[in-house]
């Protein structure tokens, strides 16, 4: 997208004022004070003197007043002045709907994080195209036409209950399987939108491991949870062994039926003929199938921009190859009430008052816990080299300046060693920069357990907190940090994988897009029938910096 285009579709642009940036004229915020009567003023300046004398990050944030009188879809907050008496800025007005990305009309109180995350958010410089926003529209028409309880849907269930042959239908269905942990969770339902919205389905998620405490529903006056009495009472339990599998089907050669539903099996462990899912004649065959039943514990978007029948689509939608997950990430994953308070109440806590926050995410594939010593060098080398940390003085007790730079580091890892190592190193030493360093680590499960309700919230929220950082640190493999970098639309520093216990040389790279990586792709040449490097065809698909056989989007304009 060209520098006329970003312009043009910047969010309300032609209606905001000129104080309403937030680096606004110091004199802006008088300006707008007096367009109110006197009382009123008198009690807005009283309000901002409790906020500064309060401390709390509402004040540093913004603090939201009410809903824009102009009936804008706009969430306004003023800052209070500054310690030596000037106005910072003194007007802030941000989209609550994302340029667009979001409806409205929801119940604000039962979804709070989906309005009220741009107040602590910054402003994403990836803008949606208005072709992405305009599908979105169509999607949720879609859902809310053929959704749960509806006349359609039940028209639909009782077909699939008839286990007959049975063409495609006014509506269609993708059913997702709940399966996996939750970074690999959320990653395959956002590919399973994506899918959704090239073949006109409606998506419906499965409710198991948390699903609905964890996320709020993404589309307006209808729900995305399949109901519990859906008919087919076994998907759960399918597999890459299951007859009812699309791969196994193609094995058989028993293909030429139309079954009322198919199983796509697409996790790590699927077979070569599972595969030939991606393949575009296999794609056309499944257009004629009422239901399809999805697992999988990979994002296989990338493979989906290979398959000649969507380019064009995805092209239109996504014009910034890498920003996919960045906006159906945004439209999708909204914390619950329940989550959005953990998350608040940390931010709130430790991290709203630091002038940068870094996020540095530790994930060790070992079947020990540790800490181990080789990941603790890694990570200092890391941040010492990309200069995200300031190294310690251990010469001289230096006292830091009292209005020296804060940074947070917000530290998220099942164990607690290395947070604890970082946290000594620099309250035992001052800062070779005067900087003030804090360090906090909201959660240390030690073991990954997917299938407990307040591990799953925990995960949830670190990774969320995570992706609230200002600059990141995330470790090779793990999807966990793919979703937070996607989130944040930031492009972080990577730590290598270590081999051998051994702290890798260099330590970490910056990732050349914010894209997640698809672990698992097919490596087949579907027209020439044989095996090819499939991230050699395009030049928006190439292969992942922490793995090399897999796969990610970037964007080459």
């Amino acid at each position: 997208m060209d520098i006329k285009e970003r312009i043009r579709r910047t969010p309300r642009e032609e209606e905001a004022p000129a104080e309403a940036s937030p680096r606004g004229r110091k004199g802006g915020a008088a300006m707008l004070l007096l367009r109110w009567s006197l009382p009123a003023a008198a009690l807005v300046v009283c309000a901002v003197l409790l906020l500064m004398l309060a401390g709390g990050s509402a004040a540093r944030r913004g603090h939201l007043l009410d809903a824009d009188p102009s009936g804008r879809d706009d969430l306004r907050l003023v800052r209070p002045r500054d310690e030596d008496g000037t106005s910072g800025s003194p007007e802030v007005v941000k989209d609550k709907l994302l340029g667009g990305l979001l409806a409205p009309g929801f119940d604000e109180q039962s979804c709070l994080s989906r309005y009220q995350s741009v107040l602590y958010r910054r402003i994403s410089p990836h803008f949606p195209s208005t072709y992405l926003l305009e599908r979105l529209r169509e999607q949720e028409a879609l859902q809310k036409k053929c959704g749960p309880r509806t006349e359609l849907y039940m028209k639909a269930v009782e077909q699939l209950k008839s286990g007959q042959d049975i063409k495609v239908m006014d509506c269609n269905y993708l059913v997702w399987t709940a399966y996996s942990g939750l970074g690999n969770r959320i990653l395959t339902i956002a590919s399973a939108f994506l899918y959704a919205i090239l073949t006109n389905r409606v998506l419906l998620v499965d409710g198991d491991k948390g699903t609905a405490d964890l996320f709020c529903e993404p589309f307006p006056e209808t729900s995305w949870l399949l109901p519990s009495d859906f008919p087919i009472k076994q998907f759960k339990n399918f597999s890459v062994v299951s007859p009812e599998s699309y791969g196994n089907k193609l094995k058989s050669k028993v293909v030429h039926r139309s079954p009322a539903f198919v199983y796509l099996h697409l996790a790590h462990d699927y077979s070569d003929y599972d595969k030939l899912f991606f393949c575009e004649d296999n794609q056309q065959y499944l257009q004629t199938i009422p239901w399809l039943i999805l697992k999988s514990d990979n994002y296989f978007v990338p493979s989906l921009f290979l398959i000649p029948a969507y380019q064009e689509e995805l092209m239109r939608l996504f014009p910034q190859r890498d920003a996919v997950f960045h906006h159906l990430g945004r439209y999708l994953f909204h914390p619950s009430n329940a989550v959005w308070g953990m998350i608040t109440r940390y931010y709130d806590s430790y991290l709203a008052r630091a002038d940068e926050k870094l996020g540095i995410q530790i994930r060790v594939f070992d079947t020990e816990t540790g800490p181990f010593q080789h990941v603790l060098d890694q990570v200092l080398a890391c941040t010492f080299k990309e200069h995200l940390l300031p190294e310690v003085n251990t010469q001289e007790p230096i006292v830091s300046p009292r209005k020296a730079k804060s940074k947070a580091v917000l530290v998220t890892s099942l164990n607690s060693g290395y947070y604890e190592e970082f946290r000594n190193m620099y309250w035992e030493h001052p800062t070779a920069n005067g900087e003030t360093i804090s360090f906090h680590q909201p959660s240390h499960e030690e073991h990954q357990d997917s299938d407990k309700k307040m591990h799953n919230r925990k995960a949830w929220a670190e990774i969320y907190l995570l992706s609230l950082s200002d600059v990141m640190v995330t470790s090779a493999w793990s999807t966990f940090g793919y979703v937070a970098q996607g989130l944040s639309g930031l492009k972080p520093w990577l730590l290598f994988k270590p081999e051998n216990r051994t702290a890798p040389d260099p330590p970490c790279r910056q990732v050349l897009s914010m894209e997640p990586c698809f672990h698992a792709p097919p490596f087949y040449d579907c027209k020439a029938k044989r095996g090819t490097d499939t991230g050699k065809l395009v030049p928006h698909v190439t292969h992942c910096e922490d793995m090399s056989w897999g796969l990610k989007l970037v964007d080459q304009s």
